[in-house]
């Protein structure tokens, strides 16, 4: 059993938003005891803090840990052994800037769960849901105009899968489900990275959305969507599905649509940043690098209006290629909107909230799993604290610093 003691800490309290001063003990993976002044157990690892910063490991609630390039389409003719070891090295980096559990909202699969699990590789915890549902000519359909034939094997890599109408919609859900996917992922209107479909546009019909939903529902399971405007998020809401990815251009009439609910909103508003300064030199094609306009300037707006209307949101990046590296960036991004508390919520205690964790991960709490991050700084005076990945000293994953 590892025993880990972290001593002389600043405590926050995520959900108070209050510092305690004190140690933090972990054995077997648990976080066991907090306070001042315990007692180091016979074989414990002790690690002096001096007053750092300590919180709960963070929860990125988009990634893509299989895109190894912004060229999307391109990834359906990788290997698998070769996107695995790019995952790898990507999962890697996302560790050290002291994510310790994320959300994979298309492209991995139980696979690499399933290594990281078993320490085969290092990296977060990994919520997959395997690949999205998306309609032909949708935002998960990478075929050129030109190309007529989609492989969808298993084998292949790639973030999307075709299914149209009704029954074959619940038989691609009830696939990704049967693979031990942790929620459904749904291509509920049009996208950047995707070669035929328009952003404005809606895709797949009430019918097969709310199919969708009923077969997560059925297995105790949820449904993500990727949508943008307010007509593809409100049919998406209105259809159960519980978290809406992106929604740049949301307006006042979907925030009462997401209360109602009870759904989340996940933000990934560095992507965009990201994309449009760097997105042609990792891979990003011309027509999909004109497209990002559309959508980078109203996000900061969206998530104003989501917060000040009391939406549940969370911590979400979705960064591609040799982008990753800017996956703290959204702290600073978001805090020109929300006060540092309400971002970190949306990486730790809310984010676990929406994947279904509240307890377990995103808090301090005794009995919780120890995962935790210590950084230098006040993170609630200076999101900098967290938005500079060399600011965070340690990471602390099930009881082990990693």
């Amino acid at each position: 059993m590892t025993i880990l003691l972290l001593r002389s800490g600043a405590l926050l309290d995520v959900e108070t938003g209050e510092y305690a001063e004190g140690d933090v003990l972990c054995a077997d993976g648990r976080i066991v005891e907090k306070g001042p002044g315990l007692q180091a157990p016979d074989g414990a690892r002790v690690v002096e803090l001096g007053g750092a910063t300590v919180l709960p490991g963070l929860i990125d609630a988009h990634v893509h840990v299989t895109a190894a390039t912004a060229d999307l389409g391109a990834l359906t003719t990788w290997s698998p052994s070769y996107a695995t070891a790019h995952s790898a090295r990507i999962m890697s980096g996302m560790l050290d800037r002291g994510f310790t559990t994320v959300r994979d909202a298309s492209g991995a699969d139980f696979g690499l769960a399933d290594a990281q699990a078993e320490g085969l590789l290092r990296g977060p915890r990994l919520a997959f849901c395997g690949k999205a549902l998306s309609q032909t000519g949708g935002h998960g359909d990478s075929r050129p105009r030109g190309t007529r034939l989609h492989d969808g094997h298993q084998c292949c890599a790639g973030l999307g899968r075709i299914a149209d109408g009704v029954d074959a919609v619940r038989a691609a859900a009830r696939d990704e489900l049967r693979k031990g996917a942790h929620h459904i992922k749904v291509m509920a209107g049009g996208g950047v990275a995707s070669p035929t479909d328009r952003i404005d546009s809606t895709q797949y019909s009430m019918d097969e959305l709310q199919a969708i939903v009923q077969e997560a529902e059925a297995a105790n399971r949820y449904v993500a969507a990727h949508a943008y405007t307010a007509r593809s998020v409100s049919r998406s809401l209105r259809a159960g599905i519980r978290s809406i990815e992106h929604g740049n251009l949301i307006d006042e009439s979907n925030v009462a649509e997401f209360v109602e609910h009870d759904a989340f909103l996940v933000p990934t508003l560095v992507t965009y940043w990201a994309l449009k300064s760097e997105g042609r030199e990792y891979g990003l094609p011309e027509d999909s690098w004109r497209k990002v306009d559309e959508v980078l300037g109203a996000g900061l707006a969206a998530l104003e209006t989501a917060h000040r209307g009391g939406v549940k949101i969370v911590y979400g990046t979705d960064l591609l290629g040799g982008m990753h590296r800017h996956q703290n960036e959204e702290f600073r991004i978001r805090s020109e909107v929300q006060e540092p508390l309400e971002v970190i919520r949306s990486a730790t205690s809310t984010a676990a909230e929406l994947l279904g964790m509240s307890g377990e991960i995103g808090t301090l709490r005794e009995g919780a799993r120890a995962d935790l991050v210590v950084c230098d700084g006040d993170p609630l005076g200076d999101i900098s604290a967290l938005a500079d990945p060399k600011r965070i000293r340690h990471v602390v994953q099930d009881g082990d610093l990693v």
